[in-house]
């Protein structure tokens, strides 16, 4: 189940971090909202997740799931740029997290 609370965790980094920006800088109230439920959220199933999981393994991959799900989020809804360093940067990333579950004990 740590796995789970980790995965979710990771989608919920996304959610925020992909919110920043419709924040406004924190005056607009429902991006704001929506800011404050991921960030808490995405921090409380880190923590339930580090539990089981030893903490070096689950930041890395909270944070990989976090930047390459933001990284994609951005080429999609914010038209930021795809370029083959891009894409291939983040082809390295998520073989990382991947490499990082598989070298995990269970």
């Amino acid at each position: 189940m740590a796995w789970v609370y980790l995965f979710l965790a990771g989608l919920l980094e996304v959610g925020y971090a992909s919110t920043m920006k419709l924040t406004e800088g924190f005056t607009r109230l429902w991006p704001t909202l929506f800011f404050a439920f991921c960030i808490v959220t995405s921090f409380v199933l880190l923590t339930r997740a580090a539990r089981e999981i030893p903490i070096g393994t689950a930041y890395a991959v909270w944070g990989g799931i976090g930047t390459a799900g933001t990284v994609i989020v951005g080429i999609l809804a914010y038209n930021e740029p795809v370029t083959v360093l891009r894409m291939v940067c983040l082809v390295m990333l998520l073989a990382s997290i991947v490499g990082l579950r598989l070298a995990t004990p269970s």
